[in-house]
């Protein structure tokens, strides 16, 4: 498989800037793999799918306000500031990018807050937009991160060219996020309402939770035509032994066990034991799936509709087969399923 075949016209009236006025009434495409067969619902109908015993695998990580904008000094020049993540708790030193980033060099100063009241040194040159800086702030590191956290702002991926407004704090963030540490939201999760989630547990079905922080990686695209030779970024894992306990169990009793999104199923497959369990892990996750690919834990997925070249459309492809992701994709743009992070979702069995 190469990067050329993973291209497509995707309009741009078809990237959605804004999420569904509920979160369970987007749309749903359910695919069938066995037979082909494709249906268009809305997502709450995804109830319908699942049994008693079934297992839903969700990814409790939390996104942080990690978008900044501060003032460097002498210029006053405004510069993006994008939190990845934090490299010393003590020390305060963050791994981030900055924008435009030709304009920041090692021993700049820069102030944010009208009061200015916390500043960062850079430090160190880490890519072409990537800076390692030092945050100054006078107080404890509790009242650093709420500090952070009061001047930072919803990281809306770059396509949506609005300004973030006030419902995206709520609306970026799954309604079961619990640890911070994530950059970007992982956006299947995002159609679930707690209605949906309630009516699941009604009907018997189980949730196991793993942690998988969402680094901006993640939407990197790939820039070389041999898939073997791109190398992702690696995201941090947790996955403990009451998520393995309910995923393995299912599994023996040969029940359902769908990745809630693509963070799922990467830490899923990440920690596969030699007789295709689930393990416990806590690390990092670098994993790269594309087709060719057996998988070992989910049998089912829901996902949200990714741009061309994406390292998620190569995964959906790998895990639905290259032919139907394509008839699916094409029927999508046809039928004005709405992409990407705020977008239209699919239900892949």
């Amino acid at each position: 498989m190469k990067l050329s075949n993973f291209n497509f016209e995707l309009p741009q009236e078809l990237l959605a800037e804004y999420p569904a006025e509920n979160r369970d009434e987007s749309k749903l495409m359910v695919i069938h793999r066995e037979t082909g067969k494709i249906e268009h619902k809305m997502f709450k109908d995804l109830i319908d799918y699942f049994d008693e015993g079934d297992v839903m695998c969700l990814n409790n990580t939390k996104v942080f306000p990690a978008r900044l904008f501060g003032n460097k000094e002498k210029t006053g020049a405004r510069i993006e500031v994008f939190l990845l993540r934090e490299l010393n708790e003590e020390q305060r030193l963050w791994d981030v990018l900055v924008d435009p980033a030709r304009k920041i060099r090692i021993g700049n100063k820069l102030y944010f807050g009208e009061d200015e009241s916390l500043v960062a040194e850079v430090i160190d040159n880490t890519t072409s937009r990537g800076r390692t800086l030092r945050f100054l702030y006078d107080g404890s590191y509790i009242d650093f991160r709420r500090k952070m956290r009061e001047l930072g702002e919803t990281p809306l991926p770059k396509y949506i060219k609005r300004d973030v407004e006030p419902e995206d704090e709520q609306r970026y963030q799954t309604i079961y996020a619990k640890h911070e540490g994530a950059v970007a939201a992982p956006t299947a999760g995002l159609h679930f309402s707690k209605h949906l989630l309630k009516r699941l547990e009604i009907k018997g079905i189980d949730f196991a939770e793993v942690t998988l922080h969402v680094g901006l990686g993640t939407f990197n695209p790939v820039e070389v035509e041999d898939l073997s030779k791109h190398k992702m970024d690696s995201e941090e894992l947790v996955i403990d032994e009451r998520a393995t306990e309910i995923v393995n169990n299912a599994k023996a009793q040969k029940r359902k066990v769908c990745a809630v999104g693509t963070t799922v199923m990467r830490g899923l497959e990440s920690a596969v034991s030699s007789e295709r369990s689930l393990n416990t892990f806590e690390g990092w996750t670098n994993k790269f799936i594309f087709p060719p690919y057996e998988f070992s834990i989910a049998d089912a997925m829901i996902t949200n509709f990714h741009l061309p070249k994406s390292t998620l459309l190569m995964m959906v492809s790998a895990f639905m087969g290259h032919d139907l992701m394509k008839k699916a994709y094409k029927q999508a743009i046809l039928e004005g399923y709405r992409f990407y992070s705020y977008g239209d979702a699919m239900l892949i069995l």
